[in-house]
């Protein structure tokens, strides 16, 4: 696995173990609800994961958008389905988004290395 794919998602596992670890109700409920949102239900996880992904990076998150590309790699969605997506949230959040699609470019890159 690439280095920068090898480094997020090691630093996402250890720190959401430090902040589970606390035992704070309300992020312990936040981290379920996440983890149920994207669970398969009158929606397939393919179709919620590329929703996460446009909604990641119309928000401009990088962390959420490296997390969702990595799911979206991850159970088999191809490169042309994710650049779409991205298409779309790129429409939506407007020329601000771009330096956010160049990164996802980029990440996506390295998860098809893989």
């Amino acid at each position: 696995m690439s280095n920068q794919v090898t480094e997020f998602n090691e630093y996402r596992e250890k720190m959401n173990d430090n902040i589970l670890k606390d035992n704070n109700k309300i992020i312990k409920r936040i981290f379920n609800l996440d983890t149920n949102a994207f669970a398969e239900g009158h929606l397939d996880v393919k179709t919620k994961e590329l929703l996460g992904l446009v909604a990641s990076t119309v928000l401009r998150c990088d962390d959420c958008i490296k997390y969702h590309l990595g799911k979206c790699h991850e159970i088999g969605l191809t490169k042309e389905q994710v650049i779409e997506s991205l298409s779309i949230a790129t429409l939506v959040g407007g020329t601000i988004v771009i330096p956010h699609l160049r990164r996802a470019y980029e990440y996506w890159d390295e998860l098809e290395k893989n």
